[in-house]
């Protein structure tokens, strides 16, 4: 088992450079195409193929050492609906944009569910002068028992197992000095006073309809530099922005498995800020945390 284990690792070791034609080489690829009967033969059979090797690449973590479904993933992401490829086969790249329309920007990306970066949205925003860990520290001490028990709270692979646990750790720790362990965290705001506060320091970003409309809860992910949010597909409702108010971070995003002979994997990087969007539904995605600053990152769902 551990053999063929080590030989998986060594296959998938490079899994960010494979793409159609590394599939299409395949031996067992090339044997079921060549006895195909129809083109829905064909597809059906690509598939599962590409599923199978993706679940696998999914179980092994990108480094081999960390089980990517330990902390982010679960088998039931097998049983979400199959996608279509148009989200993703067109895309050779993830776009930067500046001064979108509300139209343009909910037909070119919104109705695609095509990822883009927006590069001009957050100017006038007040939490990229105050937002930080100090900040969020004195936010949640100043509500206490105003916490909502059912606030969602990813540790990813830090000891943490509250926010109250993360906002309590050493100055030191949380000011990324040198010797001290890197972390990264993320919440859901899901109580009411703590969300009208945090709304005086951001808008609704100016690219989105009026009659589109940002669910009042937010969310929030904070960290050092290093590894943030490891490989994953969420189960939310809707589609979701999220600015970078500081820190860089590198975006890694994947299609669905059913769609890896169709389309291309993406990194793009995120800087101080701008705003991504995507369908995180839809787009498997992990994130990394650039050397420099802390990260800090809001964002929210939108309809």
């Amino acid at each position: 088992m551990q053999r063929a284990q080590k030989r998986l690792e060594k296959i998938l070791s490079n899994h960010s450079s494979i793409g159609q034609n590394d599939f299409k080489r395949l031996q067992v690829v090339k044997r079921i195409k060549s006895t195909k009967k129809n083109s829905y033969f064909w597809e059906v059979v690509c598939f599962f193929v590409s599923a199978t090797i993706y679940v696998l690449w999914m179980i092994i973590s990108t480094d081999g050492k960390n089980c990517l479904l330990e902390s982010s993933s679960s088998f039931t992401e097998l049983f979400r609906p199959v996608e279509s490829c148009d989200i993703c086969q067109d895309i050779d790249e993830i776009e930067k944009i500046h001064n979108v329309s509300a139209d343009d920007f909910e037909k070119e990306y919104v109705r695609t569910s095509k990822p883009v970066v927006v590069k001009d949205a957050t100017g006038t925003w007040k939490a990229m002068q105050v937002f930080s860990f100090e900040f969020f520290k004195d936010l949640y001490s100043s509500m206490g028992d105003d916490d909502d028990p059912t606030c969602q709270f990813f540790p990813y692979k830090t000891e943490f197992k509250s926010l109250t646990e993360t906002l309590s750790m050493s100055p030191d720790r949380a000011s990324m000095k040198v010797g001290e362990k890197p972390w990264y965290v993320g919440w859901s705001n899901c109580f009411k006073r703590g969300s009208d506060i945090l709304r005086n320091f951001y808008d609704k970003p100016y690219f989105l309809s009026n009659l589109s409309e940002s669910i009042n809860l937010s969310w929030i992910f904070m960290g050092t530099p290093g590894k943030g949010a490891p490989l994953h597909v969420d189960n939310v409702v809707y589609p979701s922005w999220q600015a970078q108010i500081r820190g860089r971070k590198e975006w890694y995003l994947a299609p669905p498995p059913e769609c890896v002979l169709k389309c291309k994997a993406h990194s793009v990087l995120v800087e101080p800020g701008d705003i991504i969007v995507l369908d995180t539904n839809k787009w498997y995605h992990q994130t990394t945390i650039l050397p420099g600053d802390i990260s800090i990152t809001i964002g929210a769902e939108f309809d």
